[in-house]
Parts: C-alpha cells; structure tokens; sequence
C-alpha cells in the first residue's frame, strides 16, 4: 500500500501567497498513483479563524483523485489553551463541517492507520483525554497488526526525552504516555509536518518521519531545527514493513516565510508566543 503524506500547505483565497504550489504538487501526486493521500495539516493559512480558508482548502483537496485523510493543523483549528488561537469547540466544529471528524481510524492493506488531533494534546482538558481513550481503544481493536500514526505536531524536537518544547512538540507527560501506547500495540511509524523541515529517525522503537512542507521554508527568523529545509512530500510504502522516503520537489518555489510573514501573519498579541514561531508554523 503506498501513502503519500502531503502537510502545510497553507492554502487561502484571501492570502494565495502559496496558492501556486498547489497544482505543481497536485500534478505530482497524481504521478504516483497512490492508494491514499494523507494530509498531516496547516492545510489553510488561517481557517481557525476564517471560515472562508476552509471552505477553499475543502475544494482543492476534492481536486485529488485517491482517497484523501485529513488532519488538522494549528493553523486550522487553533492550538494550546494558552495561544492567541486556542483550539476551542467553535473552532473545532468548524473544521468538522468542511472536513469531517479531527481523529480517525482505518483499517488498510493490513495496517491500523490512526490519525491524531495534536494541537489538544497537552491541553489538559477533557477533549484531550477523550482523544486518548479512543487511541486506547483503536489500538487495542488493532489486535498486534501494525499501526502507523499521523499527527500535524511532531512527538519532539531536538531529543526523544526533551523537556517542554512548547508550541514545537509534544508535552512531556503526553509524549510518554503515547510512548507507552505505542509500544505496547505494534506501532510502526509516526509521521507529522508543522516544522516545515523534513527530517526521518528510527531510533525510538518506530519510525518518525517529519514531512516537508508545501507552501515554504522558514529562514533565520527563526531558531534552527534539525532536519533540511525543503519542500515536497513523504512516500510511505506499508508492507510487512514501512519503507518511508522524503522527496524534495524541485517543480515547487521554495518561498520563505521571512519575507512575507508581516503580510500573511501580521503580529498578534496575548500570549507572549514569538511572533515568527506562531507564524512561521
């Protein structure tokens, strides 16, 4: 079964800064022929606010022919409690009406795929642990088949064992409570965007890959992050193993946030967040 990731797309009638990377991408996937296409989030420039973001990524995700996951991003719904954008029921039940449920379950080629709603876990709130409930409960139907997760937030940054690296990864206490889950139920790959750096690691029991964006690369307005600075996609090959690849695609411009952040992302304030990371992901 072959998946191709897609993530941050960061689409929007309002501001098409990167609107041209969409049909370059389209053609590109369509080339591939996949079974399924899973995007990982920041579908939308600003659809946790803007409806009119969604209803415009909605339909140029209907452009593609296979079988299309969708996750959200923080761009989509929001983030953490303390963000200027906190991924409140509104917010969420706006991306349900244009995309459907925000976590789900399938079944495919002999894998359990599960995709993960990342911007609430760490919350502490009760949506959070709704969400690992169900997790516990779709690994535990996946009955020792192999699992591969897909989530927008990476499961950490710069070490599996980091402390708090905020808006970046996960909290530390979630973290090692999906660790624990995910090595007690055959889980094979965790594959996430949101850092706008492609990067893969095999060192923590399974596969983590971060995917390439699709709409542009972050330059030193920002802190340096593992992982390259490209555009593309990921190729995931599910067999009696994952096979996962990291493609840069040339036929993408790799524009860079810097230069037009005081335009897509004007400065908020509220949080105390930095400016370029709120932006910039």
């Amino acid at each position: 079964m072959r998946i191709i990731q897609i993530t941050d797309t960061h689409l929007s009638p309002l501001k098409p800064h990167f609107n041209r990377n969409w049909q370059p991408l389209v053609a590109w996937i369509e080339e591939q022929k996949p079974d399924l296409i899973i995007h990982t989030g920041d579908v939308s420039v600003d659809g946790a606010d803007i409806e009119a973001d969604l209803e415009f990524c909605r339909s140029c995700l209907d452009e593609l022919s296979a079988p299309t996951l969708v996750l959200p991003g923080n761009h989509d719904i929001g983030h953490l409690p303390e963000s200027h954008q906190p991924a409140n029921s509104e917010r969420l039940a706006r991306w349900n009406r244009h995309f459907g449920a925000d976590r789900w379950a399938q079944e495919h080629g002999g894998w359990t795929l599960i995709g993960l709603n990342s911007l609430i876990i760490g919350s502490g709130e009760a949506a959070e642990e709704e969400q690992f409930e169900w997790l516990e409960g779709e690994l535990a139907n996946s009955s020792g088949k192999p699992v591969a997760v897909f989530a927008h937030k990476p499961l950490f940054v710069d070490s599996p064992d980091e402390g708090d690296s905020g808006y970046w990864g996960i909290r530390p206490a979630a973290r090692q409570r999906l660790y624990d889950l995910f090595a007690a139920h055959n889980v094979k790959l965790h594959a996430s965007g949101h850092l706008h750096r492609a990067w893969s690691c095999d060192g923590v029991g399974f596969n983590c890959i971060w995917a390439p964006a699709a709409a542009f690369i972050v330059g030193p307005m920002e802190r340096d992050l593992p992982g390259d600075r490209i555009l593309g996609a990921a190729i995931h090959d599910l067999g009696e193993t994952v096979q996962s690849e990291i493609v840069h695609l040339e036929e993408l411009t790799p524009y860079v946030i810097d230069d037009v952040v005081h335009e897509v992302y004007p400065k908020h304030t509220g949080d105390g967040q930095p400016v370029a990371a709120e932006a910039s992901q």
